[in-house]
């Protein structure tokens, strides 16, 4: 009993106010740290760098926030689910949705994706262990920007996580 207790507790970490710009504002576990420019650029190496990256004292989990030119608009969001719902189906070996919707996250509509994954190495040569995650996606368009939060973390801690997990990503709030 003492065990699930100090799971639980855990899990539903306290969360702080974080501004990622001017424009973002997000609510993350207080032991949450940005991740360096090297780290990010180890950790995520991408031709669109993403705004900020926070970790677990661990790394075992990140939050990140990427921004980047789109000539879309907020009304195409539902075509756009179907994109990012097959790019994601793509990139990994298997996906299992969760939830993929269009919802309001304060006064905003964002695309979530909420899901399992698995990463298989399909070398006929590797022997390595396919990656697991749990994730939350979430894309909005402000402006002319596409702005793109994610959270990910270890499927075996996603029991205890989750809803600190869909708090995080339901603080989003942009001004």
């Amino acid at each position: 009993m003492l065990i699930f207790f100090a799971g639980t507790a855990f899990g539903q970490a306290r969360l702080r106010k974080v501004e990622i710009s001017k424009d973002i504002l997000v609510q993350l576990p207080k032991d949450f740290a940005p991740l360096p420019d090297d780290g990010i650029a180890r950790k995520y190496p991408a031709p669109v760098k993403p705004l900020a990256v926070y970790s677990s004292p661990d790394g075992q989990i990140d939050f990140s926030v990427t921004q980047k030119p789109s000539q879309f608009r907020a009304q195409d969001l539902s075509m756009l689910r179907e994109f990012y719902k097959a790019n994601l189906l793509e990139r990994f070996s298997k996906v299992d949705f969760i939830r993929q919707d269009i919802t309001q996250v304060k006064g905003k509509d964002f695309i979530v994706f909420e899901f399992v994954s698995t990463l298989a190495d399909e070398r006929k040569t590797s022997n390595l262990a396919p990656v697991h995650k749990y994730s939350i996606i979430e894309y909005t368009i402000q402006g002319d920007q596409l702005l793109i939060f994610t959270l990910h973390l270890p499927v075996n801690m996603k029991n205890e996580w989750q809803a600190t997990a869909r708090q995080i990503m339901a603080s989003v709030k942009l001004e």
